[in-house]
């Protein structure tokens, strides 16, 4: 704790210290926005040079809500404002007092075909960022997809460092993390399954997103909760001016999205919604037995936001689910719904807060019935969470962010009630709750010269309350888990079970090598307390969300992050290229004993172990931005391996979604102004998998027996996929715009394997074949239709 005390005063000091330098000085402050819908542009760059000097001057960027601040000496100034696919904006200034300023943006007039992932023009050398990437929902639309469905997770997975372990899995991998181990956010809000239709489809609208922000290293000290990434998904705000309608029809669902002015240039609503028609065209080939089947998922997005002076309010909510159902035989449903209610306040020229409230849950429900015996199941986590940001402006080379977070959860990890003639069999676990915390400091110092660096601390705190009956488990593992001791113990509602205090520092850092390159660092410690228990090849919607108890401890990560970076071409920014290494050491890592009863069994603790695990690797990435052929290509080596005593006889094995080879090509070609193609391409390394390695004979027949205790000792073939696609622009006028996307997934009929399991041959009784599952063993040809009016 001395340590980090030392710590936190030093990041004090350095911000304080550059207080004091900047007395005197005026502020121009505001926020940019886009001059034909007033949505505010994050990541906008604003600089102010000296009149009459050419040079980069001094620059900030616009944080979340558009909002920037800049402090200088009194003088005549160009004011410069870029960002992505816009117009730059110049104007002249008099800094002789302190003012407030809005700027505008008009958008450019490009192509559809024109892709922009970076936030700024030349952000990939100058930004003191580190592993992290932005998409547009432009870009996600451009990428061919399954059954011509643009896709948000499907986007992110082309990312460098970023896989999954196939078709149909849910989520994504992120430098050797499992699904649980990313912080997808919704604004604000956590999505605790980013999945519809077990994972061909995810739960975000691209039509209702504004933008996507991945960051996998160098990870600020406003997030926190999860060890291996941040996916920060923000909703689209609605046009202020006019209303607009755009959306499509799809070879599985359509989608419709409106938004417009409630107060002309004040207030604004959108509202995103899709369903699927599954149940409706297979409909008519359902016998009568199954007339009353449900198959289909919808999602919701709303938003309303308002803006008054210093002030801006928003309110925004997600809701969805999927259902499957059949008449008198099964029934499962699930889905996620958040509201996240927020405050932006100007206290002053140089202090930004955000004020937030957030409600978010999953659930899942099962039900099995036939004429004599019914199960039903219900499952959910649910959160109630309160925090405050604030931006403090120091000078143009310092930024001081600091805040705090505090979320309450309750946890229903299985309310099962069987029935049958003989009578009602409850086999209901309690209810879980906790209280998580964190508080947190950051000093960003960002000069005009060579080095500039980023430093915070995040300090959480969780607590595992009661009511409840607490169990305490022989921490030694044995091969058939842990033994229960004796002292089990009640507690009583709030009363505190087992606490938890952690520390985790931050760091970043870049040098600038010359306008063209520099060299980027970073160091973050994160901690965890939510677990997703699961032992299938990829995570189904049923599986349990477990959190930090007095048997689970606190997952932990400290990742070291360095690389290169550098634009070139003819105009010098043509081209951005990126190198990263990354090595991350992982504790109290939960994995199972072989055979563990995962699924309402109250003492699932016992059934669970801890270990250690390292991932490690080498990311390439290369882009270009603009002109008729735009795109980019990625290649990660990489390997995540996994150390827990009582499995694998205690050696290093590989996990389930570990990829040695990931290399993804996005492409995209503008042909004429009404024709554009693109295609990707994805190889993959196969993903490990555990084969017996003895067998033996009962009766003439083989039984596989893995005595080895070997964990994922082999490895499926590996994976390959080419997509394309074709789109027919037409625009009847300038407010009317459609196109026809015609694309074909997997073009090639490549068989990717997901699994290889093994089946006794009956007629055969001293065979076992080896049998191997593709989720998609063709190709796949869609149309969709889609439409913009406003």
């Amino acid at each position: 704790m001395y340590r980090v005390g030392r710590y936190l005063l030093l990041l004090l000091f350095s911000g304080f210290s550059a207080l004091l330098q900047a007395q005197q000085k005026f502020t121009l402050s505001g926020y940019v926005s886009d001059s034909a819908s007033s949505e505010s542009i994050s990541g906008a760059v604003v600089s102010l040079q000296s009149a009459g000097v050419r040079s980069d001057g001094v620059s900030v960027a616009t944080n979340s809500y558009g909002f920037f601040s800049i402090t200088l000496n009194k003088g005549n100034y160009q004011v410069i404002t870029k960002a992505p696919g816009y117009v730059a904006s110049e104007m002249a200034v008099n800094l002789d007092t302190h003012f407030s300023r809005n700027i505008s943006l008009l958008k450019q007039s490009v192509g559809l075909g024109e892709v922009r992932i970076s936030a700024n023009r030349n952000d990939n050398v100058r930004k003191i960022d580190i592993s992290a990437q932005n998409i547009n929902s432009q870009t996600i639309k451009k990428i061919p997809a399954f059954l011509g469905e643009a896709d948000v997770i499907k986007a992110v997975q082309l990312l460098p460092g970023v896989s999954t372990v196939g078709e149909g899995a849910t989520g994504f991998n992120v430098r050797g993390g499992g699904i649980d181990q990313n912080l997808v956010l919704m604004d604000e809000a956590p999505i605790f399954n980013s999945a519809h239709l077990f994972g061909f489809f995810s739960i975000f609208n691209p039509d209702g997103v504004k933008d996507v922000q991945l960051v996998k290293g160098g990870i600020p000290a406003q997030y926190g909760g999860r060890l291996s990434s941040t996916l920060d998904v923000r909703m689209k705000e609605g046009n202020k001016k006019q209303f607009q309608a755009n959306g499509g029809v799809g070879t599985i669902f359509s989608r419709l999205t409106l938004e417009g002015p409630v107060v002309k240039n004040k207030a604004s609503f959108m509202v995103a919604g899709r369903r699927s028609y599954i149940d409706a065209l297979a409909k008519p080939f359902l016998n009568s037995n199954l007339s009353g089947s449900q198959f289909y998922f919808y999602d919701l997005a709303t938003k309303i936001n308002y803006s008054r002076g210093r002030d801006h309010y928003y309110v925004s909510g997600y809701f969805g689910d999927d259902a499957f159902s059949a008449p008198n035989a099964f029934g499962v449903k699930w889905g996620n719904s958040t509201v996240t209610a927020r405050w932006n306040h100007v206290f002053n020229k140089k202090l930004f807060s955000n004020f937030t409230y957030y409600y978010s849950r999953y659930r899942y429900d099962i039900e099995f019935k036939n004429r004599d015996l019914s199960f039903n199941w219900k499952s959910f986590i649910v959160n109630n969470s309160a925090k405050v940001d604030f931006n403090y402006y120091l000078t143009p080379k310092h930024q001081l962010t600091f805040g705090s977070h505090t979320t309450y959860y309750i946890f229903k990890p299985g309310s099962a009630v069987a029935t049958s003639k003989k009578g009602e069999f409850n086999f209901s676990l309690p209810d879980k709750y906790a209280l998580e915390n964190a508080v947190y400091v950051g000093n960003e110092f960002n000069p005009s010269g060579k080095f500039s660096y980023r430093l915070g601390l995040r300090m959480s705190s969780w607590y595992y309350l009661g009511k409840g009956k607490a169990y305490y488990f022989d921490y030694a593992a044995t091969p058939n888990g842990r033994k229960i001791l004796n002292n089990t113990r009640d507690y009583g509602a709030g009363e505190t079970i087992a606490a938890y205090i952690n520390p985790e520092p931050r760091f970043g850092f870049k040098y600038q090598l010359n306008n063209a390159s520099s060299v980027k660092g970073g160091y973050n410690r994160m901690v965890q307390n939510l677990h997703l228990i699961s032992n299938t090849s990829a995570s189904v919607p049923f599986d349990v969300w477990q959190p930090t108890t007095n048997n689970i401890k606190p997952e932990k990560a400290d990742q070291y992050t360095i690389g290169y970076f550098h634009n070139f071409g003819s105009s010098g920014n043509d081209f951005e290229a990126s190198f990263e290494t990354y090595y991350k050491s992982l504790q109290n890592q939960v994995d199972y004993v072989d055979g563990a009863d995962l699924l309402l069994n109250e003492l699932l603790e016992g059934e669970l172990l801890n270990g250690k695990g390292r991932a490690y690797g080498a990311e390439f990435y290369i882009r270009k931005s603009s002109g008729n052929l735009s795109g980019w290509i990625s290649y990660t080596l990489s390997r995540s391996e996994r150390l827990v005593e009582g499995i694998n006889n205690y050696g290093w094995f590989p996990m389930r979604f570990d990829r040695l080879h990931n290399l993804y090509v996005v492409m995209q070609y503008k042909l004429t102004d009404k024709w554009e193609a693109s295609a990707n391409f994805v190889y993959s390394s196969g993903t490990p998998t555990t084969f017996y390695s003895n067998q033996y004979n009962v009766q003439g027949y083989i039984v596989p027996d893995i005595s080895s205790n070997a964990r994922n000792n082999v490895r499926n073939p590996d994976y390959h996929r080419l997509d394309v696609s074709a789109t027919y622009i037409k625009r009847k006028s300038k407010k009317w715009e459609k196109s026809w996307v015609f694309s074909v997934y997997n073009a090639y009929n490549r068989r990717n394997p997901f699994s290889i399991y093994f089946a006794t041959n009956y007629q055969a009784q001293d065979i076992n074949q080896a049998i191997r599952y593709s989720v998609i063993g063709s190709f796949v040809p869609a149309v969709s239709y889609n439409f913009k009016w406003n």
